[in-house]
Formats: C-alpha cells, sequence, structure tokens
C-alpha cells in the first residue's frame, strides 16, 4: 500500500480538504473522489460511520488508513476532533459552468453578490445542498473554495455547482435581488429557474447586479432590526421557493 502520507503530499497543493468525518462522508455520498483518508483512530470512526453513515461505511472502511497522532496534526491547520481528514478533487470548472447554464433548471441559483465572511459562504452552500439548489455562485474576490469555506459547508459543495464567477456570466434565468427596497417576498412566487441574488454582509447588492435584476424582493422582518445574516436570508428565501414553487416534498 503507498505510504498515505505520502500520497497526501501528493495532492495537497491541488486537492480540497475535508476537515473531519461529516465532511468526508457528505463528499463521498455526492460521488467525490477521495484519493486519500487518514484518522487517528479508525475504529472509532468505522464505528461512528456504522452509527451515523451506513451508507457510506464500507468505502470507508477501504479508505481510511490510521495514522498517529502528531502525523495527523502536522497534515491539517485546526484538527478536527473527530480525528479524521482526507483530500479530494475538485470538480472541473468546466462541469461546474456546465451544470449552471443548463436549463430548464428544477432548482434556483443562488448568488452570493461579494461576500466577505468565509463562514457564512460555507453555511449558504450547506443550506443550498440541503433544499437542492443548482448550485451557488459567488462574485468578486471571495474563493469559495477555500479551506475555511469547505469547513463551514461539511463537504456539501460536492452536492451542488459552485463556482466564481463575473456578474456577466450569471447563468441564465430571471434575477431576483434581495434587498430592504423590494416588494415583499410573501407575495411572489419564485421560479424553478430563479437567480436569487445576495449582497454581501456589509454593503448590500453591488450596482450591477442591482441594474441586472428583474426584481428586488424583501423578506419580513420586524421594524428596527437592521437585517438578518445572510445565511438566515438564503433560508427563508429557499423555504419561500420550496413552499410555493418547486422542491418536491421527500
Amino acid at each position: 500500500m503507498t505510504d498515505p502520507l505520502l500520497r497526501w503530499r501528493e495532492y495537497a497543493a491541488r486537492a480540497v480538504l475535508l476537515d473531519g468525518f461529516h465532511a468526508l462522508k457528505h463528499a463521498l455520498r455526492f460521488g467525490a473522489e477521495v484519493p486519500v483518508a487518514v484518522t487517528t483512530d479508525r475504529r472509532a470512526a468505522l464505528a461512528l460511520a456504522e452509527e451515523l453513515a451506513g451508507d457510506v461505511r464500507q468505502t470507508l472502511e477501504g479508505l481510511l488508513v490510521e495514522v498517529p497522532e502528531q502525523a495527523y496534526a502536522a497534515l491539517v491547520a485546526r484538527p478536527h476532533p473527530t480525528g479524521v481528514a482526507a483530500l479530494a478533487v475538485r470538480p472541473s470548472r468546466e462541469a461546474n459552468l456546465e451544470v449552471l447554464a443548463r436549463t430548464p433548471r428544477t432548482a434556483p441559483v443562488v448568488v452570493l453578490d461579494n461576500p466577505r465572511n468565509l463562514g457564512n459562504a460555507g453555511a449558504v452552500i450547506r443550506l443550498a445542498a440541503g433544499f437542492g439548489a443548482t448550485g451557488v455562485v459567488t462574485t468578486g474576490t471571495l474563493d469559495p473554495w477555500h479551506p475555511t469555506v469547505v469547513r463551514g459547508g461539511a463537504g456539501l459543495h460536492f452536492a451542488t455547482a459552485v463556482e466564481r464567477l463575473g456578474v456577466d456570466e450569471l447563468p441564465p434565468g430571471p434575477l431576483f435581488a434581495l434587498d430592504p427596497e423590494g416588494e415583499d417576498i410573501r407575495g411572489t412566487e419564485l421560479p424553478d429557474d430563479a437567480v436569487l441574488a445576495f449582497g454581501s454582509e456589509r454593503t448590500g447588492l453591488s450596482a450591477d447586479v442591482r441594474a441586472r435584476a428583474g426584481h428586488l424582493l424583501r423578506l419580513p422582518m420586524r421594524p428596527q432590526v437592521s437585517s438578518y445574516n445572510l445565511a438566515t436570508s438564503v433560508a427563508m428565501t429557499l423555504y419561500h421557493w420550496s413552499a410555493t414553487a418547486g422542491a418536491p416534498a421527500a
């Protein structure tokens, strides 16, 4: 068997870090290619799989290699409590762009317009995957595949198409932008092919996205409350879509 530490170093520069058991579990469920996975306690990790992820237990049994705690700590900046880490091959940009451009769609695309907070971006990707959104697009400088974003997304980047695009490259479909000056979202049915845009945590929507939007919508909010967290806003909007138009019941 190839030394897992050598294999890790071979892939580290170009792969996605899956930090913890749950990130690895989700990535495997959604078809990620995982060339190497390590753990400080193989028996405990497989017991966790037996309890929480029986569908991928057999895969994990063939994949997980036990390494000393010191070696594990040298591989990851913030060792996870589950003592599990893996590397996954990032989906190609071409494949993600094909998914985002495909029409008709059965679920919206979420656009984060110039987001700033890595943790918020990860939480949004996790939400989008949970609702079955077609993808999450970011504009601006934030890399949606940054390790902190992937950590926040719990490995669910592999369950939806995640890419950074320019405003002029946004996927096709009617653009609905969330803005305090918009119409109450409760009076609008969001179609499955909607592109749902959310402004940055500090400055809101950019002028370019606002100009391209065909619809401005606002979320219900008590007077004197400044705003919702970005992930909360996305969750409320996707729930509204699921309740009025799409997302068939599981």
